[in-house]
């Protein structure tokens, strides 16, 4: 079992602390949703995990300093999809996301069969063999999501970070991929956190959930003691119903005083 394990981990971004002092563990097989309003630095705190942004703090990996790692050793550990990746023009899916694979190759070394049948299997898994040969820059904003996942889980990491997974899918290819990263987290063993806006859904998949406001996590538990009408109310300044449901509350907007037309 792997074990991720950040104390006190702060960010500054042109001297201005965005994230501070979050502390979390998550071993895998287990998926943390962050939540909060625009600016509470869910993002910076993913980014700062994948080494995009500098950061203090603790920051260990099976009690490993993971910033004594090199870049690609830390990329056999970590797996980071970004909310708006960049993905280069005239470059196939399939060359996209072999990209995955890079971390486990030795220096100069070309990619094995294993490589290969690694890619094939998650792009059938995806339902994304059909776009193998497809320049990347003719996908429409779904199809880039889901491809930038594949990459994410040809590259095998133990840990994986997603920052709003779901943003360009429709309802339908939300739910295939949500479904799919639970069932992977819990068959092959992956930690997850990921970033999400839609409080319904980050009540439905993950263990739990950590609520950000401001830099800071305010709260956290699983979803019936994070989706609460005060803790929304509070730091997102909505009004809102919690329907009480087996698989997790579901978040509703309330309008008050309605008037008829």
């Amino acid at each position: 079992m792997t074990t991720l394990a950040v104390n006190s981990l702060n960010v500054k971004v042109n001297e201005r602390h965005i994230v501070r002092d979050v502390s979390l563990s998550i071993s895998t097989g287990e998926w943390l949703c962050i939540i909060g309003p625009n600016g509470a630095g869910k993002s910076t705190f993913l980014r700062a995990l994948a080494g995009v942004l500098p950061s203090t703090g603790g920051f260990t990996i099976d009690g490993n300093d993971v910033r004594d790692l090199h870049v690609r050793d830390r990329a056999c550990w970590i797996a980071y999809v970004a909310q708006d990746p960049v993905m280069p023009a005239g470059m196939k899916v399939f060359d996209y996301v072999m990209l995955g694979r890079t971390a486990h190759l030795r220096l100069l070394a070309s990619e094995s069969q294993l490589d290969l049948d690694m890619t094939d299997l998650v792009l059938q898994e995806l339902g994304l063999l059909a776009f193998a040969n497809r320049d990347v820059s003719t996908l429409s904003g779904g199809e880039r999501q889901r491809v930038t996942i594949a990459r994410a889980l040809a590259q095998a990491s133990p840990i994986i970070l997603l920052d709003e997974p779901t943003t360009a899918l429709d309802i339908g290819y939300q739910q295939e991929v949500l479904e799919l990263i639970d069932r992977l987290r819990q068959e092959q063993k992956i930690a997850v956190i990921s970033t999400m806006h839609d409080l319904t859904v980050s009540g439905l998949f993950p263990d739990r959930l950590m609520l950000m406001a401001s830099g800071e996590v305010v709260t956290q538990g699983n979803a019936h003691e994070v989706l609460t009408q005060d803790n929304i109310g509070k730091h997102y300044g909505a009004r809102v119903r919690i329907i009480s449901d087996e698989r997790g509350p579901i978040v509703v907007p309330h309008r008050e005083n309605p008037t008829n037309s």
